[in-house]
């Protein structure tokens, strides 16, 4: 029998009475996606998924994004995030490009809201998990949204933000990425308001990958979007997640931002391995006010 625990008042919930590791039956994901509809961000301990299994449960949620630029898993299903050569074991040094990359990652942000039609949702399965630190913060936009001051919310109404992967690398080492890495992915317009078509709830669309407003000079639209960042990850709306190796933790990208903390890369290995679930383009054209 599943059953559901909200984790904080606001965002997060703890699933249990589930085997992920063997193919779920369609009454128990209804209930499973009801779950991430009302409460954003779900986990799943104890579940000690190989990767077929992993894309197996993921698939039920839509059709796979395939990695792409630099990430070590680049082709496949999975965005790797770890400090260990892909190929070796070995751990990687921390100024190796790989692990520069992986920096941004601790920047507030949602998972490929650069990309045309920004991703449903993510899957990160913890398989090497270090004994201290790497935890992973979730902030809900949904939850925020209502309370956003009336000046902020007013203008947020309308706007739309320039969504760039060049400019959150940058924020970590400005002209990380090549011209070539650059025009993989261009920048996209994203409305930041977002009606949740299931449940008619608003969220604002945010993080690491919004580099400023459309009409709005840089440095101002910046500013702005600064300010609704801070609002969204006040500690009321968050949940931190300490990982346990097996733990399966599922994030809707639409609402919810996250970011890693840090782990001490040289001493301790890590590796999780994350699917992301890409959006429907009728559904999202529906949240953010457009004609598909």
């Amino acid at each position: 029998m599943l059953t559901v625990t909200r984790l904080t008042p606001h965002v997060a919930a703890r699933i249990e009475g589930v085997d992920l590791t063997r193919p779920v039956d369609d009454a128990t994901f209804a209930e499973i996606r009801a779950a991430f509809e009302e409460h954003s961000v779900l986990v799943f301990h104890d579940q000690p998924l190989d990767d077929e299994q992993q894309i197996a449960f993921s698939r039920r949620f839509g059709p796979l994004e395939v990695t792409r630029s630099i990430n070590p898993a680049a082709g496949t299903p999975f965005a790797r995030q770890s400090n260990l050569d892909i190929r070796t074991g070995d751990i990687i040094p921390p100024d190796d490009r790989r692990m520069v990359y992986q920096l941004a990652n601790m920047l507030w942000h949602s998972d490929s809201s650069f990309k045309p039609v920004p991703s449903l949702c993510s899957l990160l399965s913890g398989r090497i998990v270090p004994p201290e630190g790497g935890a992973t913060e979730f902030a809900s936009a949904r939850a925020a949204y209502p309370s956003l001051p009336e000046d902020l919310k007013r203008r947020a109404e309308g706007a739309v933000a320039v969504h760039d992967f060049a400019w959150s690398r940058d924020q970590v080492r400005p002209g990380f990425f090549t011209d070539r890495e650059r025009a993989e992915f261009p920048p996209v317009q994203h409305p930041v308001v977002r009606t949740n078509p299931v449940n008619g709830r608003r969220s604002l669309f945010l993080g690491a990958h919004a580099s400023h407003l459309v009409g709005v000079p840089v440095g101002e639209g910046r500013a702005f979007l600064a300010a609704l960042l801070a609002h969204v990850t006040r500690p009321e709306f968050c949940y931190r997640h300490d990982w346990r190796r097996g733990d399966l933790v599922v994030w809707d990208n639409r609402c919810v931002l996250h970011r890693a903390t840090p782990y001490d890369t040289v001493r301790h290995r890590r590796l999780m391995q994350r699917t992301t679930v890409g959006g429907d383009p009728a559904e999202f054209a529906a949240a953010a006010g457009r004609t598909a």
